[in-house]
């Protein structure tokens, strides 16, 4: 987590800061659905290299989005989750999704009409 210090001014930035960038929306996106398995990450998320994924997964767990469960089972199963902050971005995303899904349809709108 970071600390007071380390925390934008703007606290839009801050949320940026956390989950800005298109892994970690795809990664917040998986587990709004279901608990993720590394291996199932890699096959949701197209492109994504096994470092980044990595890098990722540890920043988001450090900063107390995911929840990191490690099974006594052989061979080890790990899960990722969200936490119960993580759980708290819900509204963000449905927000993001719903914003999306309205700006696809104008563009498709658009597109018809020219054509």
């Amino acid at each position: 987590m970071l600390t007071k210090d380390e925390l934008p001014f703007c606290p839009v930035a801050t949320t940026v800061g956390l989950i800005g960038n298109k892994w970690k929306l795809l990664i917040l996106r998986n587990l709004l659905a279901t608990p993720n398995r590394f291996n199932e990450f890699r096959k949701t998320i197209p492109g994504i290299s096994q470092k980044v994924l990595t890098d990722n997964l540890r920043s988001m767990e450090n900063d107390g989005i995911i929840v990191r469960t490690v099974y006594a089972e052989v061979p080890p199963r790990v899960e990722y989750s969200l936490s119960e902050l993580g759980e708290t971005m819900r509204p963000i995303i449905a927000a993001m999704e719903q914003w999306g899904n309205g700006y696809q349809e104008i563009y498709k709108k658009n597109d018809e009409e020219a054509q």
